[in-house]
Order: C-alpha cells, then sequence, then structure tokens
C-alpha cells in the first residue's frame, strides 16, 4: 500500500469514528445559539475590538464556549484551535483537530447584515476531513467531507468551470483597475461564505492578497474542493493545516482552468505584500 493510499485509508477509519448525526446536531444548536444573539433578528449586541480593526461580539464568546465543549465531547483525542480560545501548543501533537470560527464575518453580524457563519472543520494529518459551514440568517447549512462530496442543503454542489480568466465573477463590493476585466457579484463578509460560493457556482474566483488564518478557510476550502474548485495559497501552493504559525498569506479559490491565470495576474502584488 502507498503511502498516500496508507493515508487514505487512515483518514476513512477516523470518519468512520465519528457521530455524524451528532455532530450536525452539534452544528445546528451552534447556528440557533448565534441567530438568538444577531441584531438582525431584533437582538442587542454587545461588541469590543481585540485589537484594532478586528471586531468581536458575545456571540463569538458564546458560541466557541459551547463548540469547544461539545466536540471536546464529541472527540476527546482531537486538539483545538479557534480564533476566539489562546492557542494551545499540544494541538501540534495531535493527529486530528477541530479547527473553528465561531462568526465568520463577525463584521456582518454586528451590523445586522445576513453575511456570516458559524464555521468548523475536522483536520487530519494537516488535511481537511469534514467541512460544515451554518449561516442560519441565510437558512443554508453548507458540509464536505474528503473524497465524498460537498452539499448545501443537502443538494450536491457542482464548482464553476468557467474557462476563461477575463469576466470572471468574483464576489467584491469594489475592484482596483487592473482588475476591473473580473465581473462582481454579491460578497458576504464572511471569507468563507465567498469561498463556499465558488463551491457552489456563484462565483468563479476568490483571491486575497493578506495573511489570513486557518480557520478563516479550513471549512470552506473543503467545501469548495470537493465540490470541483481548485484551492490554493495567493502563490498556488497548497495548504498544509494545524502549523505552529497557522497563518498563510493569501487565498486563491477558483474555476480549475482559470486557477494559474488568477494566480499570474496577482502574482507580482502577492509577491510585494507578502514582504511588507
Amino acid at each position: 500500500m502507498s503511502t498516500l493510499e496508507k493515508s487514505g485509508f487512515a483518514a476513512q477509519q477516523r470518519l468512520s469514528m465519528i457521530d455524524r448525526s451528532r455532530l450536525e446536531a452539534i452544528m445546528d444548536e451552534a447556528g440557533r445559539i448565534a441567530i438568538g444573539l444577531w441584531p438582525g433578528d431584533g437582538h442587542e449586541v454587545r461588541s469590543w475590538e481585540k485589537e484594532p480593526g478586528s471586531p468581536v461580539c458575545d456571540a463569538d464568546i458564546e458560541v466557541d464556549g459551547y463548540l469547544r465543549k461539545q466536540l471536546g465531547q464529541l472527540l476527546p483525542a482531537a486538539g483545538w484551535l479557534s480564533e476566539e480560545t489562546v492557542d494551545d501548543p499540544e494541538r501540534l501533537d495531535k493527529g486530528l483537530i477541530w479547527l473553528v470560527d465561531p462568526i465568520d464575518g463577525t463584521r456582518d453580524f454586528i451590523r445586522g447584515r445576513k453575511g456570516w457563519c458559524v464555521s468548523v472543520a475536522l483536520i487530519s494529518e494537516g488535511r481537511p476531513l469534514i467541512g460544515m459551514l451554518d449561516a442560519p440568517a441565510r437558512k443554508e447549512k453548507w458540509v464536505a467531507v474528503a473524497g465524498q462530496g460537498a452539499w448545501r442543503n443537502g443538494k450536491k454542489l457542482s464548482a464553476s468551470t468557467r474557462k476563461e480568466f477575463a469576466g470572471a465573477r468574483v464576489p467584491a463590493a469594489s475592484l482596483q483597475k487592473v482588475d476591473q476585466i473580473l465581473t462582481m457579484v454579491e460578497q458576504p463578509n464572511s471569507i468563507a461564505l465567498r469561498v463556499a460560493m465558488v463551491g457552489a457556482d456563484e462565483a468563479d474566483l476568490v483571491a486575497t492578497l493578506r495573511w489570513g488564518f486557518e480557520w478563516d478557510i479550513g471549512a470552506a476550502a473543503l467545501i469548495a474542493r470537493e465540490a470541483g474548485a481548485t484551492v490554493s495559497d495567493a502563490f498556488g501552493k497548497p495548504f498544509v493545516y494545524n502549523q505552529r504559525d497557522p497563518r498563510a498569506f493569501g487565498l486563491m479559490v477558483s474555476a480549475p482552468d482559470i486557477h494559474g491565470d488568477a494566480v499570474e495576474h496577482l502574482a507580482e502584488r502577492a509577491k510585494t505584500l507578502a514582504q511588507s
């Protein structure tokens, strides 16, 4: 058996350890907790800044605490890496970790907009095994399982198959002049939802040119990949998760046939910004 086959066999074994119905129930409850605190439903939200330009609210903390307890009980052997929890380096010794962003798109959440979600991924030996997004304000539940496909509200997803880079649909509120060969579509604040849009063939490209964290993309990247999209960092390199420094520069998720053109289009800017 090759190393790749052994890795795939181990992943399938780990999948069999998971009570999927229980995991889905945990995600459902996390979504209910979040929507119960969302100002879009008339609730008063308490928010503050962890650091300048980085908002957090009471829902981030409450959902994070709930998920840490419940997912820890579901799979006690797994480590934990979350945006809202102090990092514990013991996760580096774990073959499995939960990768969590309790509210991805906090700005939209605080403003009462719908472009946010709860994001959870199970990482096995550096690769996403399960990815789930719950976007209750949009009535959307997204899930992907490595090697098995991706779904939204039970409907199997097929990613964008666009062939031409020019005119590609990109979730954005504005574009630099050099990027105006692209076509803007709806931009939820949640990067996870934007990535998932490529998997749902509602966008052709999502690209960022900044340092981001594993929890921002782990679940959505699996959803897009299992739907048929190509996923990489800004330089076209694959992601490896559960790193000591859980950051990577940039994100590139697209229809497979335009991925190379997208990387080339942004290459000089990526090189400059990664070094700044």
